[in-house]
């Protein structure tokens, strides 16, 4: 259904993501921020003082929202409509070199720590636990018969 022949009450049950998403549908190219903010503003007959107040919200919104993609000219797309190596390409982490040895050296850290860890479970002797202390809890117990659970 076009977004223009829908009620205003009508619109006003869809948030802010998702008439974006139906705005890039309807239109089928991409569009920047304030011009599809605008074009919800103006189907929702807010005032520029919202559009002002709302803008920043909105566009935080969109960054975090898995369906959309911001691509290198500003304007936003579905991600569904973009080829995977565009997405990829916004998503990799970028190491620099510097980065990389780090890493390297907090993996070698971590397998020392590892590794000593593992020298010490080694040493571990089951013969060393003391049996007298089960014996002790032993001790503790006692039986009690059905009839005297009953009184």
């Amino acid at each position: 259904m076009k977004l223009n022949r829908m009620s205003k009450e009508e619109l006003e049950l869809y948030s802010y993501i998702d008439l974006t998403r139906m705005i890039l549908e309807e239109e089928k190219k991409t569009l920047n921020t304030p011009t599809i903010f605008r074009k919800i503003c103006d189907l929702l007959e807010l005032s520029d003082d919202e559009y002002t107040d709302k803008i920043g919200d909105y566009y935080t919104s969109l960054t975090t929202d898995k369906d959309f993609v911001l691509l290198d000219d500003g304007n936003w797309d579905l991600r569904d409509r973009q080829p995977v190596s565009a997405i990829l390409s916004e998503d990799d982490d970028v190491y620099e070199e510097d980065d990389l040895e780090d890493i390297e050296e907090a993996e070698e850290d971590m397998e020392e720590i590892v590794s000593e860890d593992d020298d010490d479970d080694a040493e571990l002797d089951l013969d060393d636990i003391d049996d007298e202390d089960d014996d002790d809890l032993e001790d503790d117990l006692t039986i009690i018969d059905e009839e005297e659970l009953e009184d």
